[in-house]
């Protein structure tokens, strides 16, 4: 299964950077700033292909297909472009993320970002890696010296708290945050230590499953904004070193 894991990761960012600068079709989902492109697609069809000539009968779950389900223990939650948005505009910050999850649990992830050629691999209780050399979180424990990220929901005005409000908390203590577009590489450079920690409002399990993995086996920690228990389903991310946690729970819920 992780060979088939790297195969499909592998494949699909050949995709993606055979692409990237190039002329492709683009069109809107719910909300007119919610694109997907032929090469979301693309990546999709390649990934589903080879977990499909190994793993027939496993499950699979992706952004652009939805469900595909199978009475398996097994799913693979796939997002062929993490960053359409980025890669739509040229912008380098895109990856391929997918994972597996056995009996709902995730088991193994990758995320990919051909462009900057960027491979997260982790496997649970194996540790976390980067092109190989293996990584952990950031050691910092005060949260005015953090560099946190963070992204806006697309229909950012309907949710409570505001997340304009809650971005505005961390501002205005002098704390820099960073937006880098892709949840998927939030995660991953928070797992490696560039980031101290990352939130994020209405993300689905294909945006996060490889990513938090990846952090949870670099040592960092996750939950919900309010500090409870965490699953790729929920639509709320906290997600740091471990260090600074509590303190952006208690910034992030001041009122």
């Amino acid at each position: 299964m992780k060979n088939t894991l790297i195969k499909a990761a592998t494949e699909a960012g050949k995709i993606l950077k055979e692409n990237f600068e190039g002329n492709f079709k683009i069109s809107s989902k719910d909300v007119l700033s919610n694109i997907v492109t032929e090469i979301d697609k693309k990546s999709e069809e390649k990934i589903i292909e080879v977990i499909k000539a190994d793993f027939l009968h496993h499950n699979i779950l992706s952004e652009e297909a939805g469900s595909l389900f199978q009475e398996s223990e097994y799913k693979w939650i796939i997002d062929p472009i993490d960053g359409t948005v980025n890669y739509a505009h040229s912008i380098p910050l895109t990856c391929v993320s997918v994972a597996l999850e056995k009996n709902g649990e995730v088991i193994m992830g990758v995320v990919f970002n051909p462009l900057s050629n960027e491979f997260f691999f982790s496997e649970k209780s194996k540790g976390s890696y980067l092109n190989e050399r293996k990584i952990t979180v950031s050691k910092n424990d005060n949260i005015k010296k953090s560099l946190l990220v963070t992204g806006f929901p697309y229909d950012s005005s309907s949710y409570i708290p505001d997340p304009v409000a809650v971005f505005k908390k961390f501002v205005m203590i002098d704390v820099p945050i960073r937006r880098l577009g892709s949840a998927a590489l939030d995660l991953c450079w928070t797992a490696c230590g560039r980031f101290d920690g990352f939130w994020e409002y209405n993300l689905n399990a294909w945006d996060v499953a490889a990513g938090y993995l990846i952090l949870l086996e670099a040592g960092g920690k996750v939950t919900k904004f309010r500090g409870e228990k965490y699953s790729i389903y929920e639509k709320e991310i906290l997600a740091t070193n471990g260090l600074i946690h509590d303190d952006m729970i208690e910034i992030m819920n001041n009122e």
